[in-house]
């Protein structure tokens, strides 16, 4: 198995859930990476985003494009009012 390496930072829990379901459905080897610390009680992910996926380097395009095909659906990013979250 390759080294796993950060891919995306990802922007919200809704983001890293789908691209997780996603990555499941295609079988694509990654791990979600949440910066939340309960010392902090998730101070970190103001600043720095929710998380990141990391992957292996061979799927890095594939990931990416689905990302960036999840970032431009509108009900992926946004609340049941339509919302920005």
């Amino acid at each position: 198995m390759d080294e796993f390496r950060k891919i995306a930072v990802l922007d919200n829990l809704v983001e890293a859930q789908v691209l997780d379901s996603m990555l499941n459905e295609q079988e694509i080897p990654h791990m979600m990476k949440t910066y939340h610390d309960s010392a902090y009680d998730g101070l970190f992910q103001m600043s720095k985003g929710w998380g990141h996926v990391e992957a292996s380097e061979e799927h890095r395009a594939e990931i990416l494009a689905i990302l960036e095909h999840l970032r431009t659906r509108p009900e992926v990013n946004s609340d049941e009012h339509g919302n920005q979250l």
